[in-house]
Order: C-alpha cells, then structure tokens, then sequence
C-alpha cells in the first residue's frame, strides 16, 4: 500500500489521487469514479496521507500512516474496526489495542476518528493490502543474509 499519491482535500469529502500538480492548486482524482478536477491551493488545504504521522511515548517517535494502517489490517479479525461513531472511550480502546504505545496527551479523538475513516474508505476499494510489510521483511531478510 503506498500512500504516495493519495491526498486529502480540505472541505471535499474523501480521499483522493494526486493526478497532476499546478502551481495554483491540483487536480485530483476520485478514487470511485476516476473524474479528476481541479482544487485551488486558495479554496482548498491538501494534506498528503504519506506525511501524518502519529505520536508515540517512544522519546518523541512517531508511526508512519502507512505502519497504522498495516497495524489495522494486520489486526482487522481479531480487534474489529469500530464506527466513527462510537463513544470516546471505545475509540481509545481501539487505539490501544492497534498502537498500544500511542501518545494519550497528544492523540486527540478527532484524530483517531479520522484515521478510521480514512481507514475504512481506503479498504473499502481495497486499497490496503500487507504487500509493504512482506516488501520490507524480505529487504531486511536480504541485508541480514549479506551481513
């Protein structure tokens, strides 16, 4: 799962692909439809899904996205995906039982709500898979074989 291109757009609802990029906004493309439009940098904020990152207790350390949202998938059958919707406190039940090292000061709900619907809107479209970990597994393997 790469979330190199993938984009969210500050008031248009969902996740997008980055088609092009124009010095006075981008054009992007519904991950549904492929229809691809043009959002100005003056109306819109983007913020690309590959550099949020989550707080840890781990000395100010932060988790990648993308190792969140292997962490969800990973976990999917045994710690189901809970509803945007729920109360707090199962939202954090949730958040500690996929990143149990997850900063409880600096995470906020708001957060975590949407992570999980970002989460839910990607594998829906079956945008997540473990392939990135098998990838990652197999260099590491590569580099200990060559030690």
């Amino acid at each position: 799962m790469s979330l190199e291109k993938l984009v969210v757009v500050g008031g248009i609802a969902g996740v997008h692909r980055v088609a092009a990029n124009r010095s006075n906004g981008l054009i992007i493309e519904d991950l549904d439809t492929g229809k691809k439009r043009f959002a100005p940098s003056r109306k819109h904020q983007f913020t690309p899904l590959e550099s949020i990152t989550i707080y840890t207790e781990d000395d100010d350390e932060t988790l990648e996205l993308s190792k969140v949202f292997q962490n969800m998938f990973a976990k999917l059958e045994e710690v189901p995906l809970v509803k945007v919707n729920v109360s707090n406190d199962e939202m954090k039940a949730y958040f500690a039982a996929i990143i149990p090292n997850y900063d409880r000061d600096r995470v906020y709900i708001g957060d975590m709500k949407k992570i999980v619907k970002w989460f839910t809107f990607l594998n829906d479209r079956s945008l997540i898979t473990l392939e990135e970990e098998k990838t990652e597994a197999a260099a590491e393997k590569a580099a200990d074989s060559e030690e």
